[in-house]
């Protein structure tokens, strides 16, 4: 997700998912049927909010109001359903008393049959008017799902049972509770991973590359030890909310297999996941993890586990005997609630099986394509565009001599701005080729980037046509070039800045904003003292007097020393241009 301008930490949407069914807007219609929040935890046994109703008795078409209320509470959901038949679809519509704290929701095709949170805010009392329908059955009962934090949340909460006049008490017995399920035991690692036994006996995925967690506090690692049935999965990495990893078919998050271990109050939950698209993941149940251990130390967080390679019947589990591209990804949590990962997950260069041959590989956080794409725009508007454009506006006079039939100064200028256009059409097209189609999640930057694109090519264009020098329309010609290409130059400059700090390409620390900064001050501080001089040797060589012999020899000193000068600062200006140039492909490619 992102904002206009040079944003610093651009694209981290919190998701903040504290509410029935992760959505802190109450917008929960698929948590209707069963009432479940999708947290993957299991529900308190004993609630602490009650419904209470204004009326014992009612008639199709009577209006009744109910409370929910209780200690501070974040979500609800409310339904009345029919006393006889409790899985059954909801019963009548509600009517809102405070639209700020409630929300009416359509479930089962039922347009207000079930009220909703509309924020994650604070609660303890909710007030709605229930309207029972025409077709009413004798007894109604009304439950609410409760959320009082993440993982704390009780479900069906039952409350008072109402019957029409005139029918048969309502006997049916009360219903036998279920007990609780139990969660897999979990235990406590009591000594750190280690690579030693890294392609002879697991299969290892490493950051940086070879790196030892059990020697390096920095190492991301996750392992796969196979035995006869199932694997044995390590993971670590430094942490301070939650690792993760995910088994894909592709390099897209949305329909994978997922892992993930949360901090929360000094222990680490395991817990496995699926991933519908780009959204938070849904948690699943714990049963088919084995073995699960964890440990905290210096701020890493490790977690082990053991599944079977396949789990036939058990929905959203990928069998280990295949090759997927896999994916690691850190991030925030609070209250064992997630955040979405701030920079793009470490993804293996290529789909692996990693139940077969042990192999000890790594990966990138920035796929090729997003490398070159990066590259490419550096080199281009950092460098070829900036030195053309010095060499067009301070150089006519310095290399005014013919070269392949045109002055010097003219050749080297389109020679870099036709590699300009040249490098930028290729970037552009990368990002296209990668994502096969428009990014909707990028913000500004691709925005800008075809407005740079378009610019360049209509630069082009109004070049190939260019008036001949004492046309009439010469001089519309050059307030147009250069109007154009000083709007693409720093538009380009704005969709580097945005583009730093999309998690596709996402350099690190904060050195590349500083560093972008630097560059663009270098070159403006380089034409400034260009304009200086410029301004300084055309008044030197002014005419004083009458002598031509001393004005010639005056004009043709200061001509030589003028150029000397101008030489001498383009030299520096590309060394220090070539320099930031260094410091970004240098980073991009260690990514």
């Amino acid at each position: 997700m992102a904002v206009p301008g040079f944003t610093l930490g651009a694209f981290i949407l919190l998701l903040l998912v504290s509410s029935v069914a992760n959505y802190p807007n109450g917008k929960v219609t698929k948590s209707c049927r069963g009432m479940i929040p999708k947290h993957g935890q299991t529900p308190q046994s004993d609630p602490a909010c009650h419904i209470s109703v204004s009326q014992m008795a009612f008639r199709p078409g009577d209006q009744i109001k109910v409370t929910l209320s209780g200690p501070p509470f974040k979500g609800f959901l409310l339904e009345a359903r029919d006393a006889e038949n409790l899985s059954g679809p909801p019963i009548g519509s509600f009517t809102l008393i405070d639209s700020q704290v409630s929300q009416l929701l359509t479930c089962e095709d039922i347009q207000g049959s079930a009220v909703s949170h509309t924020s994650p805010s604070k609660k303890t009392e909710i007030k709605v008017y229930w309207n029972a329908p025409s077709s009413a059955p004798n007894h109604i009962k009304f439950l609410a799902t409760v959320v009082e934090k993440y993982k704390i949340y009780w479900v069906k909460i039952p409350g008072p049972i109402i019957s029409q006049p005139n029918v048969l008490p309502f006997t049916t017995p009360k219903a036998t509770i279920a007990p609780m399920p139990t969660l897999p035991p979990v235990s406590h690692l009591t000594k750190s991973f280690n690579a030693s036994d890294c392609g002879n006996k697991k299969f290892c995925i490493r950051s940086p590359l070879n790196c030892d967690p059990e020697k390096e506090l920095a190492c991301v690692f996750l392992s796969f030890t196979r035995d006869a049935k199932s694997v044995m999965v390590e993971m670590s990495g430094p942490s301070k909310g939650y690792l993760s990893f995910a088994f894909s078919h592709d390099r897209w998050m949305g329909d994978d297999d997922a892992y993930v271990c949360i901090l929360e109050d000094q222990t680490v939950n395991i817990q496995p996941s699926h991933l519908t698209g780009r959204s938070h993941p849904v948690m699943d149940s714990r049963d088919p993890l084995e073995d699960m251990a964890w440990r905290l130390a210096d701020g890493v967080m490790q977690c082990s586990f053991r599944r079977n390679i396949t789990l036939p019947g058990v929905k959203n589990r990928f069998d280990l005997n295949a090759s997927y591209y896999i994916f690691l990804a850190d991030g925030a949590a609070d209250d064992g609630q997630i955040h979405k990962h701030s920079q793009q997950p470490l993804i293996t260069y290529e789909k692996y099986n990693v139940t077969g041959y042990p192999e000890n590989i790594g990966g990138s956080h920035s796929l090729l394509l997003l490398k070159v794409h990066g590259a490419l725009m550096f080199v281009a508007w950092m460098t070829t565009v900036s030195v053309g454009v010095l060499i067009a506006r301070f150089f006519k006079p310095v290399w005014s001599k013919a070269l392949f039939g045109d002055a010097a100064w003219f050749q080297v200028h389109r020679m870099l701005m036709l590699t300009t256009s040249a490098l930028t059409f290729i970037a552009f097209l990368l990002p296209f080729i990668y994502r096969g189609g428009w990014n909707w999640h990028a913000g500004y930057h691709p925005c800008l980037g075809c407005i740079v694109m378009i610019l360049a090519v209509l630069q082009l264009l109004s070049a190939a046509f260019r008036p001949p020098l004492h046309d009439p329309r010469r001089q519309m010609f050059n307030w147009t070039h250069w109007s154009m290409g000083t709007a693409a130059r720093i538009i380009a400059v704005a969709a580097m800045f945005l583009g730093m700090d999309l998690p596709g390409l996402n350099l690190p620390g904060p050195w590349k904003t500083y560093a972008m900064i630097g560059f663009v001050a270098w070159h403006v501080g380089t034409e400034i003292v260009l304009e200086v001089h410029t301004y300084r040797l055309s008044r030197k060589v002014e005419i004083l007097d009458d002598d031509r012999i001393q004005i010639l020899q005056s004009f043709t000193a200061a001509e030589a020393e003028g150029y000397a000068f101008k030489k001498a600062v383009l030299a520096i200006y590309v060394c220090g241009n070539l320099t930031f140039l260094t410091m970004f492909l240098s980073a991009i490619n260690h990514l």
